[in-house]
């Protein structure tokens, strides 16, 4: 590649996350025309023209990144990535027994679950989006998972409050300790509290139990790219429904608590002038 196409992609990489922005601004006039047409004008705010607004940008957007990325989380949550590459041979059991699924909106990836459904499989997908439970209960039952997939309708801290019904009537609640797997898949980059909240995850984990990540995070590359990332972010989170560019994501799981075992890198095709870098791997109590 000449110096000229270097420089090309370089530019083109960095009009990417403008390009990202213009494509969810182009959604609010079809949000705010169909929140009048359906609802009350007295229960119009502006929490509800976001939430609206962010549904359904993510709708197409979501479906999209699904597209892009099917293959590498297929493999993430089959426990074959390494070192931020797919492998051919599992480096961690694939997820299992017990799952909170954190932040799954419309359930883009909920079908992935129906693979591990040999008969202990229970996944709670923790949204506290009620918007998005029709999606995500649609999704589920298309992939065959009634009963085995279950929606909490509360953020994080509040997880152990929840009584859950299970599918022969009985209620049980959440208790910390007890998860086999968590995933967390573009999510913490929008959680209040992102701190507080991983490391409460954290104790919901048993010893041994495994956190299956694809997040973006900060970069960390050089200072250019620190600034631009930075000024980007000034306008990303009013637009992208308040998900944040520049969060220490992986520090702050690192620092949740200890861990026996660590695989969590940035993927190594990903280059120096991203503006939106991830880290994918998993993490193992």
């Amino acid at each position: 590649m000449t110096a000229v196409q270097d420089f090309f992609t370089v530019c083109l990489s960095l009009l990417f996350p403008w390009q990202f922005l213009g494509i969810a601004i182009s959604y609010l006039p079809g949000a705010i025309k169909h929140l009048v047409q359906t609802e009350p004008l007295q229960n119009i705010s502006f929490s509800r023209i976001r939430d609206a607004w962010f549904n359904a940008f993510w709708a197409r957007a979501g479906a999209n990144i699904r597209v892009g990325n099917g293959p590498r989380i297929t493999a993430l949550l089959e426990g074959r990535v390494s070192q931020g590459r797919v492998v051919d041979k599992p480096v961690v059991p694939p997820v299992s027994g017990v799952i909170l699924d954190i932040g799954p909106g419309p359930g883009f990836w909920v079908d992935l679950y129906a693979k591990s459904n040999t008969g202990d499989l229970k996944v709670y997908g923790v949204e506290p989006n009620t918007t998005a439970h029709a999606g995500l209960q649609m999704r589920a039952h298309q992939a065959g998972l009634d009963g085995v997939y279950n929606i909490i309708p509360t953020g994080i801290q509040d997880i152990s409050k929840v009584e859950v019904t299970e599918i022969d009537g009985s209620t049980s609640k959440i208790e910390k300790g007890s998860v086999d797997c968590i995933v967390t898949l573009l999510c913490l980059c929008g959680i209040p509290e992102p701190e507080e909240n991983i490391a409460e995850l954290y104790q919901y984990l048993k010893k041994g139990g495994r956190w299956y990540i694809f997040e973006h995070v900060k970069t960390n590359k050089n200072y250019f790219m620190r600034f631009y990332q930075a000024f980007v972010n000034l306008f990303w989170p009013h637009i992208i429904g308040g998900c944040e560019l520049c969060r220490d994501t992986k520090n702050s799981l690192l620092q949740a608590g200890p861990w026996e075992r660590l695989d969590l890198v940035q993927p190594p095709e990903e280059t120096w002038y991203a503006t939106v870098p991830h880290v994918f791997g998993t993490l193992t109590k």
